[in-house]
């Protein structure tokens, strides 16, 4: 598989991470008021622009950028402020994830791409569990990358 090829399924999978953070920001907005409402206007606004760029840099490499899907699973159901504000910080985790195999692009555009909106997730992540008074995120100093290749076992013979 060439670097551009897989350049453009990291380029994908963070598409359709960000249309899952548009749909999953749509769904969260109803359940909140005042200023963390204004704050989720914004973010959604954010990731459709950055839906919008991924899917013209897709576009661009000669690529069909994926499709949003018509309905997403939400990791939470946004029933309350607090939970609406759970589901933000695990959309933001999810973004994490999904630009974390970009992150190792050959081109640096991209690498700089990358560490950029996983910088900006992780920030917003963090604000959204302290304003739900839960300000701990995920376990990992490296949140996205699978456990084993954080702590590989030790194998008979190392």
């Amino acid at each position: 598989m060439s670097a551009a090829m897989n350049a453009v399924d990291a380029l994908q999978e963070a598409l359709k991470a960000e249309h899952a953070a548009v749909y999953g920001y749509g769904a969260l907005g109803a359940r909140l008021r005042g200023t963390l409402q204004q704050n989720a206007k914004a973010l959604w606004d954010a990731h459709r622009a950055q839906r919008d760029a991924l899917t013209a840099r897709l576009t661009a490499l000669g690529a069909q950028p994926a499709s949003a899907a018509a309905v997403y699973r939400l990791p939470v159901e946004p029933t309350s402020s607090r939970s609406a504000a759970d589901l933000a910080a695990a959309l933001e985790d999810a973004l994490v994830t999904a630009y974390v195999t970009l992150a190792g692009a050959s081109d640096p555009a991209l690498r700089t791409l990358a560490a950029k909106a996983m910088q900006e997730a992780m920030g917003r992540a963090v604000r959204w569990r302290a304003a739900t008074g839960r300000p701990q995120g995920p376990a990992s100093a490296f949140p996205g990358l699978p456990p084993a290749v954080l702590s590989p076992k030790p194998r008979p013979g190392d």
